[in-house]
């Protein structure tokens, strides 16, 4: 199977601190897989160079063949990023949050509502969906973040700790969701 993500030689310094020093590794189409390490190893600096939102100091990182240091907007077209700080506004409603994230992915009306009522569907987040984000639970509040994450259809998804805080129902629901997804996705 073809790669989907490549890295070569990734290194990101801050002055004389490596933060990630010579990481390879390549992940094919259609895998699930987690980046394990103890705090402070690098796992988050790698996922932001990964998605773009952080420039590497050395080496190359591929997303479907494109160098997501020279084509940062086309490569995070094509990615869904959940960051471990989900980027919701508590005084949305979830489709008002899931309009506002499809009105920004270029989504059209036809099919960012299409789009909405998929991803509500998929997160389990139907009966939630007029209520707003900031009543939600923690486990809930993730279900929003992937829901935004996928609502473009991206060919690869990039989760940084989802599962991070919530108790241990939430944790499996979100392992059964993250399951779910992978079923299609990178």
């Amino acid at each position: 199977m073809t790669a989907a993500i490549e890295v070569y030689g990734l290194k990101k310094s801050y002055g004389s601190t490596n933060a990630v020093d010579g990481v390879d590794f390549s992940i094919s189409g259609g895998e699930v897989v987690g980046i394990l390490g103890p705090n402070g190893a690098g796992k988050s600096t790698t996922i932001k160079i990964l998605t773009g939102f952080l420039a590497q100091t050395e080496g190359d990182v591929k997303i479907l063949g494109e160098s997501v240091l020279a084509n940062q907007a086309a490569v995070q077209a094509r990615i869904g990023y959940l960051p471990e700080a989900a980027p919701i506004y508590p005084e949305m409603r979830v489709v008002e949050y899931l309009q506002y994230v499809g009105e920004v992915r270029g989504l059209g009306k036809s099919k960012r509502e299409m789009a909405i009522e998929k991803a509500l569907k998929r997160c389990g987040l139907q009966e939630r969906k007029r209520q707003k984000i900031g009543t939600l639970s923690k486990g809930l509040k993730q279900r929003v973040g992937l829901a935004q994450a996928i609502l473009h259809e991206p060919d690869i998804l990039i989760l940084d700790e989802p599962t991070s805080g919530l108790d241990p129902n939430q944790i499996q629901q979100i392992r059964q969701l993250i399951r779910e997804v992978g079923k299609t996705k990178t």
